[in-house]
């Protein structure tokens, strides 16, 4: 069964989207950024233009495992602390946030990884392409003798 979610937030100064597809305790998603912040209608119309499109850029995002939340008792509000405390300090050492975040983290270091490859190759390529020219040049100079 899959489940998919669309949640806007506000994220200093823009209004985002994050687009959430659930499925088989996995979970992937992209983000969308909208800027001003949209209505009901915009959102509307915008998911029938570009629905399939962010479907398809969420499905191709690495799965990241769902959270598997169980529904717990009220908890004392110092023991409730404690907890948050700790779920804070593990959170830091690994995974940060939910999984619909660590989903879009990843999506953001794929795309940088990329990024860096293909700037690294263009690079090379003109190194490639002024090496070429200077030799180029000092065959000239030296054609006549």
């Amino acid at each position: 069964m899959s489940a998919v979610a669309l949640t806007v937030c506000f994220e200093d100064p823009f209004w985002v989207g994050i687009l959430e597809i659930t499925e088989g305790g996995e979970t992937r998603a992209t983000r969308i950024v909208f800027g001003g912040e949209p209505t009901d209608a915009e959102l509307h119309e915008f998911l029938l233009r570009h629905g399939s499109a962010l479907l398809a850029k969420a499905a191709a995002n690495p799965p990241v495992p769902a959270d598997a939340r169980p529904s717990r008792p009220r908890v004392n509000p110092k023991r409730a602390a404690k907890l948050a405390a700790r779920e804070a300090a593990r959170a830091a050492e690994g995974r940060r946030g939910t999984a619909s975040q660590e989903a879009v983290r990843l999506e953001y270091e794929q795309r940088k990884a990329q990024g860096t490859a293909d700037a690294r190759a263009r690079k090379a390529d003109r190194a490639e392409r002024r090496r070429a020219a200077a030799l180029a040049k000092k065959k000239a100079r030296h054609r006549g003798h």
